[in-house]
């Protein structure tokens, strides 16, 4: 994305002022957000982290599961039930 913003001096125009116009434009334009969604852009994860995050949260419920059906654990614990 690519938005050049530019400000011509008008007759009579003080330096505050064509800095404030410029200011203006460039808040207009939406050029900083989209700067700053960019430099704050979280990579996706690799298929490999994805599949390992599956396979131990897949074990972990299994964990679970076996736990709750030995009566070990309540099964409103895990939630937050009532």
């Amino acid at each position: 994305m690519a938005v050049n913003v530019e400000v011509t001096k008008k007759k009579n125009e003080s330096s505050a002022s064509i800095i404030k116009r410029f200011t203006r434009a460039v808040q207009g334009s939406g050029v900083l957000p989209k700067v700053r969604s960019l430099r704050y852009e979280e990579r996706q994860p690799s298929t490999y982290k994805k599949k390992v995050a599956r396979l131990k949260s897949l074990d972990n419920k299994a964990k679970y599961e076996h736990l709750f059906k030995m009566g070990k654990i309540s099964g409103f614990g895990r939630r937050g039930g009532r």
